[in-house]
């Protein structure tokens, strides 16, 4: 560990908390640039959303201190100060109630909430999958190791717009205020992943850089803490795994109606909704005229571990180029 965190830019603990403990030093300065950057991070990240603008969504990635918070969190943990934890886990849940209460206020503006809920800024972050998780706990490393570091800070405003904890928060209260809470829950377990993902990440790289050791905590102090952030990876992965897994089939149903339709000429395959009961396959080709379904049935049910009944929806038309 000495060669990622090396003693001559390691940062003291000292250090570390007045960097993250919004408790200590100037707490008054420190509250108010929290909460001020934060609000307007969000307003910054719901206009974004609103208006389908990945340009403005990764501005508010990097101005939010949402980050500083969770990491406050992993610190707090590692070193055995629990008023540490308990405080971080506060703003962290009252910066969730701000952002989420924001994007629920704005979207009773919305003059269209179908289109708003349709644009890729919403469905990007409604069905987070293992790869997000895995990109989660990759980029909480580079967060927790350019934190112990006093050379690496200029690699934080990446961290902020990879890991992405503000974004997805606007989008869990655009949707609740469009009446669409599953998509909102798809939202949250995106974020919570992110969330639970550098507490993780930030407590492993403080331990193995021997802040525990240098503040004298003591292993077993912190097994409830690594217990109960254990339950939760678990509880966020559990979605996530669904979701590959529905992505994964999707994607299998669609090759395997392609070549059923490999003998209608310009017919495409224009999206799969998979189902507990049902794969719902949408289809556009020039005439009514399409082989069995008897056969796509038979497909499906090769390829997936149940047998939901396969649903042909076909629009009658072909696409037209220039």
């Amino acid at each position: 560990m000495h060669r990622v965190v090396p003693a001559s830019q390691r940062r003291t603990v000292d250090e570390l908390v007045d960097r993250l403990d919004l408790a200590s030093g100037d707490t008054g300065a420190k509250r108010s640039a929290f909460w001020t950057m934060l609000a307007l991070s969000g307003v910054i990240a719901i206009s974004g959303v609103v208006g389908n603008s990945a340009a403005t969504v990764i501005g508010a990635m990097i101005v939010a201190p949402l980050s500083t918070p969770i990491l406050g969190v992993g610190l707090g943990i590692a070193i055995g100060r629990g008023r540490l934890v308990a405080q971080s886990l506060l703003l962290v849940l009252s910066g969730v109630l701000l952002i989420v209460g924001l994007g629920f206020l704005f979207a009773q503006f919305l003059p269209n909430a179908t289109h708003v809920l349709a644009n890729s800024q919403v469905l990007g972050r409604t069905s987070p999958t293992l790869m997000d998780l895995t990109a989660a706990l990759a980029t909480g490393l580079v967060g927790a190791i350019a934190v112990t570091r006093r050379d690496v800070g200029d690699v934080l405003p990446g961290v902020a717009i990879a890991i992405s904890l503000v974004p997805p928060l606007a989008v869990v209260g655009v949707c609740l205020g469009s009446d669409a809470p599953a998509l909102a829950l798809g939202a949250f377990v995106l974020f919570a992943s992110n969330v639970i993902a550098m507490m993780i990440t930030a407590t492993v790289v403080l331990v193995a850089a021997g802040y525990a050791r240098e503040a004298g905590e003591n292993t077993a102090h912190r097994g409830r803490a690594y217990l109960v952030l254990g339950i939760a990876l678990i509880v966020v992965a559990v979605p996530m795994v669904v979701n590959s897994l529905s992505s994964l089939w999707a994607g299998q149903i669609a090759e395997a109606t392609r070549h059923w339709l490999r003998d209608v000429p310009d017919a495409q395959v224009t999206d799969v909704t998979l189902g507990s009961n049902t794969a719902t396959i949408d289809i556009l080709a020039p005439d009514d005229i399409l082989p069995p379904i008897a056969e796509l049935q038979q497909s499906v049910d090769d390829l997936l571990p149940w047998s939901p009944t396969v649903v042909v929806v076909q629009t009658v038309g072909r696409h037209l180029s220039r």
